[in-house]
């Protein structure tokens, strides 16, 4: 802690210790309320994971969910949607643009694109509204009702980019009940958190929530080549969400609009920051300085709005849903992580081949989705539901190159556009053929166009001006079939076949290339066996699976190399298999511990793929080409652990009448992963263990609560990402993060 940022923890602490004493006696004078009953067994969790309220257990998909303790847990130290690595099974997450770019892998299946029209084979779904592009997927997460990871291919009710499965948001409804809370943490690296929500009744028939976050980070990266203290890894990130819903009789309504506001650093990449044949740190390298001769900035922002119609017409439930989310943003970072000229010979080492300061934008993006559907109300035995599906988003994407060594001026500038037009036709139906064994199966025909546009106006490496188009376009069939067998009352076991596919994709970075690349369409083929059962008077639940999959013609994304430039290209097929496992248990009345494990192996098998290696000096244990290029046959997959594994814990001890003192802790791990698709010695991240501790007591039956925490408390230095084009660029996970946090709720 720095002697600048004292006085702030001073008054934090105070403020904090006002509102403990406000609440104590606001607390002893209130008339005396009935305690809540206290949770001795665990409680039934509802998801929508097919597109109706179901119980967990019911539900025969790999499906884990996060609820509101555990992210509130894992986001205390400002963490965005990336909290969500390694936190579930089969799920691990990454990023080369900071907060605003998430890009998620299920099963090893992702895609490391960093292009602002990049496709993803993990769809993020946020209260029902597909999040396609994926500056839309970096929303925060605040005032949630629950999280669900759907793991494998959802190609039935979700379709298209769904192959790997799907994250689900919800957002915490409106109701007729008055509810709301209020939180607020400080702590190291000027790490603010504020966050709160209010809703209730607004008449007889409407019903209002509005929710809101506001996240802080002080800048805590000196850059010693400007001299300039505490220069990057600050932000300012906002977001706010407006609910009303009105109800009727069989007509409900209702209506979401919510927005995002960010500016801050980009990612700090750190140049030369890898030892060349090792995967090590440099000596003398430093987390908390760099030494950059370009500039570092990103802004951001984003706003949707999305109406919910549902009319219970007897037997049938009709339902609309209409979205619309549009987003603008900024990003510029200095990608070489250095300096082109040393001021001093201790800068020496920090000198790069060449500067290299670019920035991304999205001057518009405009998404439209439409679904109809109609359902029939829970049935004993025969449920089903079909629908219509619309989506169209128009984008425009800005490149920018800038000369470093000359005032930074631009010398480069091309600009794509992309007109992305999809419908689906869907249905489901479940029928449970006897009281022991329930056979669901699902079908979905989708139709998929894109027109590509890309013009190049200025060139930072002499090309002149350039114009190229693509309109590739695909239709056609995904679906599953899935048989549950009732062993008992508390345990089913279930046999699942799914397929699912990725629209083709188009890649237009033609500022450093003078063509464009496309990828044809991806399928999949997954086949699951898996277990759901509760035990011990219902005090553990236990679910589990194994699984493998084919996935033919799966689009990749060569980027960087000593080509400088991303490319996509198509494996002729990959294989995966693995294992899955949630538990979550009641040890003692006053204990509750959860865990969750996987172990995913991939490999690509095609003979003949081959990729550029790095442009920057590193050790390439693939064997090569005659044109010097790497053969990846048989190397796993890029940002995909074998193994990922998440314990949480929470033991309290009661205190008086209506207080509890208590002690939470998560841990999650993940094995070594490459981060490019040829095998090196250097670009790979070791084992990684991070975890967080959370101390405190909450009282009036846990209404308010004072804690300490802690993220990262062993305060492990990790290479989580790289840059291989110009040199051996690292990028690095936040520093530990210790800090106090206050909450109350009505």
């Amino acid at each position: 802690m720095s002697v600048a940022r004292s006085p702030r923890y001073a008054v934090l602490a105070l403020s904090i210790a006002t509102a403990f004493a406000a609440s104590a006696v606001v607390a002893q004078d209130a008339a005396p309320t009935q305690p809540p009953t206290k949770a001795t067994e665990l409680q039934t969790i509802n998801v929508t994971a097919e597109k109706r309220v179901e119980n967990l257990q019911k539900v025969p998909i790999s499906l884990t969910v996060l609820t509101p303790d555990k992210l509130e847990a894992f986001g205390e130290a400002g963490d965005g949607v990336l909290q969500l690595a390694s936190r579930a099974p089969s799920v691990y997450a990454e990023t080369s643009y900071g907060r605003i770019f998430p890009r998620f892998y299920i099963r090893g299946l992702g895609n490391s694109d960093f292009d602002l029209n990049g496709s993803q084979p993990v769809s993020m779904v946020y209260d029902d509204i597909v999040q396609e592009n994926p500056i839309l997927k970096g929303f925060p997460l605040f005032d949630l009702e629950q999280v669900e990871v759907l793991r494998g291919p959802q190609g039935s009710l979700f379709g298209r980019n769904s192959p790997a499965g799907v994250i689900k948001f919800d957002s915490k409804k409106p109701s007729q009940e008055t509810t709301g809370y209020a939180k607020a943490s400080y702590g190291s690296l000027g790490t603010a958190n504020v966050e709160a929500a209010l809703g209730g009744a607004l008449s007889s028939h409407w019903s209002g929530r509005v929710s809101a976050l506001a996240q802080h980070r002080d800048g805590w990266i000196d850059n010693n080549y400007t001299g300039k203290k505490d220069a990057l890894g600050g932000y300012n990130d906002r977001a706010v969400r407006a609910q009303a819903l009105y109800e009727d009789g069989d007509f409900s309504a209702l209506i979401n609009v919510h927005a995002r506001w960010l500016d801050g650093s980009a990612t700090v990449n750190r140049g030369n920051a890898i030892e060349l044949g090792s995967d090590t740190f440099v000596p003398g390298f430093n987390r908390d300085q760099v030494t950059q001769d370009g500039r570092n900035r990103q802004h951001l922002f984003t706003w949707g709005s999305n109406l919910h119609l549902n009319w219970n017409i007897g037997d049938y439930t009709f339902t609309s849903i209409t979205g619309l989310e549009r987003a603008t943003m900024y990003s510029l970072g200095d990608v070489d992580g250095g300096i082109a000229v040393a001021k001093t010979p201790a800068q020496q080492q920090w000198v790069t081949a060449f500067p290299s300061e670019t920035a991304d934008a999205l001057p518009h993006d405009r998404q439209i989705t439409q679904e109809f559907r109609l359902a029939s109300n829970p049935q004993d035995q025969w449920n089903w539901q079909v629908g219509t599906y619309y989506f169209n988003e128009d984008i425009a994407i800005a490149n920018y190159d800038y000369n470093t060594l000359n005032n930074h001026a631009l010398d480069g500038f091309a600009v794509q556009k992309q007109r992305t037009t999809a419908w689906a036709l869907f249905g489901s139906t479940d029928y449970k053929i006897n009281d022991d064994f329930d056979i669901r199966a699902g079908a979905r025909w989708s139709h998929d166009s894109r027109d590509y546009h890309v013009d190049r106006f200025l060139s930072p490496i002499g090309g002149g001006p350039l114009s190229l188009a693509a309109s590739p376009h695909d239709a056609r069939w995904s679906g599953d079939v899935t048989g549950t067998w009732t062993l008992s009352p508390n345990v089913n076991v279930y046999a699942r076949i799914a397929n699912g596919f990725r629209a083709p994709s188009v890649q237009g970075r033609v500022l450093f290339a003078d063509t464009i690349s496309q990828a044809k369409p991806e399928t999949i083929t997954s086949y699951e066996l898996g277990l759901k059962s509760t035990s011990w008077n219902n005090r553990i639940r236990l679910n589990a699976d194994v699984y493998s999959y084919t996935m033919h013609n799966e689009q990749l994304t060569a980027v960087g190399g000593d080509i400088n430039t991303t490319r996509l290209i198509n494996a002729r097929k990959t294989d995966g298999y693995g294992a899955e496992f949630d538990l979550e248990g009641y040890l003692t009345p006053n204990f509750i511990v959860t865990a969750g494990g996987s172990y995913n192996h991939t490999e690509l098998k095609d003979k003949d793929l081959s990729v550029a290696i790095c442009g920057a000096g590193c050790t390439v244990l693939d064997p090569l080409n005659a044109q010097g290029n790497a053969l990846i046959d048989g190397n796993s997959l890029p940002n995909a652990p074998k193994w990922i594994g998440t314990v949480t814990a929470r033991y309290g001890i009661p205190y008086g009448n209506s207080g509890e003192f208590f002690i939470y802790t998560d841990w999650n791990y993940r094995s070594e992963v490459n981060f490019f698709l040829y095998d090196s010695a250097e670009f790979r991240g070791k084992p990684l263990l991070e975890g967080g501790l959370r101390l405190g007591y909450n009282w009036n039956y846990g209404k308010q609560e004072v804690a300490l925490y802690g993220r990262n408390i062993t305060n492990r230095r990790q290479i989580i990402g790289a840059i291989d084009f110009d040199n051996r660029t690292a990028f690095v996970n936040d520093p530990r993060v210790i800090g106090v946090e206050f909450k109350t709720e009505l």
